[in-house]
């Protein structure tokens, strides 16, 4: 097989991204089998709700070794959302919940209140500006060479995911005065907080750029 899998486990805006990707010239299928997913050429993990549940989930239909499996053998992982942050090491999202451990770090919820004690809305939903950190000078080398700082996506999160090493953040955005990590990278396992499939053709531009990776 060499489609692109995207995972189905009851948690995820499959079809949109399904369409994201066709309308990007590639073949695309989505599924939950074990022997998809480990014979994939690249793999996206979307997301939508609560860390805790899709875990679970992940774990009913077997998947959490399957997903780490293909991650250690360099296969091309992208996940979407709460996908990104089932990536991580944990998310204290409703209790302390084990995640995949792709990518060092923990979830945390979004503060309700920014440095100058000015109060955030939640869930932070809408279009956000990515940020080239200035500590990192990976933006140009994968899924962001096509695109300018500055360029805006369409977020829907209540939590957000902190790497243990600033490396491992490629672009945040600025959500009030809170600096959010917006796209993470360890190796060939990469993560997107916003949605592409959701973000115009500046979105098109990350599905593209990864299928070509």
């Amino acid at each position: 097989m060499n489609e692109i899998v995207v995972i189905d486990y009851g948690v995820g805006n499959l079809l949109s991204v399904k369409r994201g990707l066709e309308y990007c010239g590639v073949k695309a299928i989505i599924t939950s089998k074990p022997e998809d997913i480990v014979n994939a050429t690249k793999i996206i993990l979307p997301g939508v709700g609560a860390f805790k549940n899709a875990m679970q989930s992940l774990e009913s239909l077997g998947l959490v070794k399957v997903i780490q499996e293909v991650a250690n053998r360099k296969i091309d992982l992208l996940g979407i959302c709460l996908g990104m942050q089932l990536l991580l090491d944990e998310s204290n999202e409703f209790g302390l919940t084990k995640g995949l451990g792709l990518i060092p770090g923990r979830v945390v919820a979004i503060p309700l209140k920014n440095n100058e004690g000015i109060i955030n809305k939640i869930p932070h939903i809408g279009w956000s500006k990515l940020i080239n950190p200035e500590e990192n000078s990976d933006w140009n080398d994968g899924i962001l060479k096509t695109i300018e700082s500055g360029d805006s996506f369409y977020f829907i999160h209540s939590y957000m995911a902190l790497t243990n090493n600033n490396k491992y953040t490629i672009a945040h955005c600025l959500y009030g005065s809170e600096k959010i990590p917006a796209v993470i990278q360890r190796n060939r396992i990469i993560g997107c907080q916003f949605h592409p499939e959701k973000s115009g053709e500046v979105g098109l531009k990350i599905l593209r750029e990864f299928c070509e990776l």
